[in-house]
């Protein structure tokens, strides 16, 4: 069994983090030691990672918690469980998809840049008035 320290160590989390998830019950079946402290097993650590991956998907408590009673209801309901994963997941392939031309738009104007330095291109600026700056 673990405490909280013990599982916020592990599963690197704010000690305030692991507490507001157990208070909105997003930690089912919470144990409590013999001083009626909170006390886990792995499989509740498991759960937490869980819960960490839920919310760095994007899923707000609310979410969570829908997703979790569809868990507790057990196998029946894994097609709705689906449905929310498909949902985030297409969420998640939109922002890679934005970030990934950030880091393309970056990368040619790293390029852009390196070209400048070296002499190999002229600069140009869609900001200021480069002819001046290129005699």
């Amino acid at each position: 069994m673990f405490t909280m320290k013990d599982v916020c160590k592990q599963v690197n989390m704010p000690y305030e983090t692991l507490k507001f998830y157990c208070n909105k019950g997003l930690v089912p079946n919470v144990k409590r030691d013999n001083n009626n402290y909170r006390i886990f097993d792995e499989n509740d650590v498991a759960w937490i990672k869980s819960l960490i991956c839920l919310k760095n998907c994007g899923m707000s408590i609310q979410e969570m918690k829908e997703y979790l009673d569809f868990c507790l209801d057990g196998p029946s309901t894994i097609p709705q469980r689906k449905i929310i994963l498909d949902k985030k997941r297409e969420e998640l392939l939109g922002k890679v998809s934005v970030l990934q031309k950030s880091i393309d738009y970056i990368d040619w104007k790293q390029g852009f840049y390196d070209d400048v330095l070296s002499g190999k291109t002229e600069y140009i600026s869609n900001l200021i008035n480069t002819s001046k700056l290129n005699n």
